[in-house]
């Protein structure tokens, strides 16, 4: 297990840290839903979002 602090930030901000540590998804606390998320870069190219949701 690591621990890894979560910096609050909007989902560009986020893609623009995970570009430039090189890393193909970046975990981060989206301040814009208030909630934990990760993005991630797609094989076309583009960025997913995954949003936790709890049951």
């Amino acid at each position: 297990r690591k621990n890894v602090p979560a910096r609050a930030m909007n989902e560009s901000e986020a893609i623009e840290q995970m570009e430039l540590l090189g890393h193909t998804f970046f975990m981060f606390f989206n301040i814009d839903e208030n909630a934990a998320n990760v993005v991630y870069k797609r094989k076309n190219g583009g960025y997913g979002i995954l949003a936790l949701e709890l049951e």
